[in-house]
């Protein structure tokens, strides 16, 4: 007879993680915009490289939250595809990140440190998830 009780899977450090680096994406993304703007105005930035860094941060930050969108969904209900979709948009995310760390006109040590965090974040969201992401294959019964 069966019980009725259904084993739940989805990890909670993980959404944790996520929900923290969801704010921790607001204040960076504001800051990286802020800090944009101040080297515009005090820094001899080429106008065309400042306008890929803008364009750049832009996508970013679209990418940063469809992967945060579909990690926590994949997250929360169990689904390995989801959860995989938000790993492989995490390579392109830490590369911009390595991008704004080391490779742009001007680097702040501002920008070092956001972008040193958010590469540490990343590292433990790829360990996370790829570990949700067995667990939640290895689950289902066909």
């Amino acid at each position: 007879m069966a019980s009725g009780r259904q084993l739940i899977l989805s990890s909670s450090p993980l959404q944790i993680l996520l929900f923290l680096n969801s704010w921790f994406s607001y204040v960076f993304f504001l800051a990286e915009g802020l800090m944009f703007i101040y080297k515009g105005i005090l820094l001899p930035y080429p106008s065309e490289n400042l306008v890929l860094d803008v364009v750049l941060l832009v996508l970013y930050a679209a990418l940063e939250s469809f992967r945060l969108y579909y990690a926590s969904k994949g997250n929360l209900c169990e689904r390995s595809l989801a959860s995989g979709v938000s790993v492989l948009v995490l390579a392109p995310s830490a590369a911009l990140a390595g991008y704004y760390m080391l490779l742009q006109t001007f680097v702040l040590r501002l920008e070092l440190i956001l972008n040193a965090s958010m590469l540490c974040f990343y590292c433990l969201e790829l360990l996370l998830g790829v570990v949700c992401i067995v667990t939640f294959s290895r689950s289902k019964v066909y």
